[in-house]
């Protein structure tokens, strides 16, 4: 509409010939300014276009945050429920703790009592115990100390004492004892255990084990009644030490056990003499009665 009007002055002033220079430079004028309000209304209406591609892009991410707002509400929503219904249980649950928490106090006081009342009672049978295990200790030292002296003549002469795990064990060479393939106690060896016999005399409650050992040779021919092998000598030989202990009277004899262990429980390798004359020996193994141990130990 506008270059209309525009063309239309400008073929009127070329047609006048009559128009004056002044007013064609009026008219030049304003057919330029309506050029120019023509470009910068062009340059508003690109501007306009690109605002508008600005605020489409703006309505879908602003539709965008509002989908992402409603699914962040709808989780929350679910959350909340969630919560909602485990504060419930959480509160029945209370609810039923508390209506018997009491009950379960007093059982749980009653149980603790109990487990204290049974706590005391092993602490007091342990301390028992630890006191019967001190007497016995004690009786064996005594019981080692009365066989040092009593056989202190024979010491060195193939006759040991010792106390080790609660026992006391008087272990007697073969050459203190018997000749070699003998079970029969020579003198000097039957008056060790004479000796031995009294001590265990006045000490009614000790049990005595009575152990034959041998060494590693082998029995040739027969040793008469029928000995064969060195199970057959070592249990003999015990027997032996069994019969002289038991001429003592005041020995109560069903604390008295003989037992052959042959050449299977050595001192010494028997590769030497000196080990071979080690094995062949008498051990008497004194424990104390273990009766009332035993029983307070099945209390426990």
């Amino acid at each position: 509409m506008i270059k209309k009007c525009a063309i239309g002055l400008l073929a009127l002033t070329l047609l006048s010939s009559c128009v004056t220079r002044r007013l064609y430079n009026e008219l030049d004028a304003n057919f330029q300014s309506i050029l120019d309000e023509n470009e910068q209304l062009a340059n508003d209406l690109a501007t306009l276009n690109s605002s508008m591609s600005d605020l489409e892009l703006a309505k879908k991410q602003l539709a965008q945050q509002l989908k992402d707002l409603q699914q962040e509400r709808q989780n929350l929503n679910a959350e909340i429920a969630t919560a909602q219904q485990r504060l419930k249980e959480l509160q029945n649950s209370y609810t039923n703790l508390e209506k018997h928490s009491e009950e379960s106090l007093q059982a749980e006081a009653a149980r603790l009592a109990q487990s204290q009342a049974e706590l005391d009672l092993k602490s007091q049978r342990v301390q028992e115990l630890e006191g019967i295990l001190a007497a016995n200790d004690k009786q064996m030292k005594a019981l080692r100390d009365n066989l040092s002296q009593a056989l202190n003549a024979f010491e060195g002469r193939g006759l040991t004492i010792e106390q080790k795990n609660g026992k006391v064990y008087v272990s007697m060479e073969n050459k203190l004892l018997f000749k070699s393939g003998s079970w029969a106690v020579n003198d000097e060896g039957r008056e060790a255990v004479v000796e031995l016999a009294k001590v265990l005399a006045i000490n009614p409650d000790i049990s005595v084990l009575i152990e034959g050992h041998t060494d590693n040779d082998k029995v040739l021919g027969n040793l008469g009644d029928g000995v064969q092998n060195n199970w057959d000598l070592s249990t003999k030989r015990a027997l032996a030490i069994v019969s002289i202990l038991s001429e003592n009277t005041a020995i109560d004899k069903k604390n008295l056990t003989a037992a052959g262990r042959s050449e299977y429980a050595p001192l010494m390798s028997n590769t030497s003499t000196e080990g071979k004359a080690k094995n062949r020996r008498i051990e008497v193994i004194l424990t104390p009665n273990l009766d009332k141990i035993n029983e307070m130990l099945n209390q426990l």
